[in-house]
């Protein structure tokens, strides 16, 4: 019966949106490409932001200087609790989802049930693409000042690496 109702979820919520529209006298093709219209609107002021974004992340990457950094920070994070090998996935994640992918990939081929792998796994699922997802809600908007929005999302990235790292000793031991 769940699967059921499961397999039927879209069919069924696109059925009553029709139903719906048509006894609002909605146009519902009409607004479909209005919408789409607006969509490309949206992507043509984001695009600017994804391409610098996304040429910062390879320039980093390519250049050496995230495994530099990895490198200084990895004494300050062995006091609490965070494996030196994470320290490029904590790094990556705030700028690429796939770049921060591909370094969660290399870390759980090792052993997805080693701690390094756990962790790294926990990492990726409890934290966010901070400059990305900044970069297209806040350019769908139009909002150039980012404020505190930034510090704010840095600062919840760090307590999801922390708090990854604590919760996979807690369940799992190790570290």
């Amino acid at each position: 019966m769940l699967d059921l109702m499961m397999t039927l979820v879209v069919p069924l919520t696109l059925g009553l949106v029709a139903v719906y529209a048509a006894c609002r006298r909605v146009d519902v093709y009409d607004a479909l490409i209005q919408g789409a219209g607006e969509g490309l609107g949206t992507l043509a002021r984001i695009i600017p932001s994804l391409v610098g974004l996304m040429t910062a992340v390879y320039m980093l990457r390519a250049s050496g200087a995230l495994d530099l950094a990895a490198q200084a920070l990895a004494p300050l994070l062995d006091r609490v609790g965070v494996p030196a090998e994470l320290l490029p996935l904590m790094l990556v994640r705030p700028i690429s989802g796939s770049a921060a992918l591909g370094v969660g990939a290399e870390l759980i081929s090792s052993g997805p049930d080693s701690y390094v792998g756990r962790v790294a796994a926990v990492m990726l699922g409890s934290t966010e693409t901070t400059f990305y997802t900044i970069a297209v809600y806040f350019g769908a908007v139009g909002i150039s000042r980012t404020r505190y929005a930034v510090p704010a999302a840095l600062c919840a990235d760090l307590t999801g690496f922390l708090a990854a790292a604590w919760a996979v000793r807690l369940c799992f031991g190790g570290g």
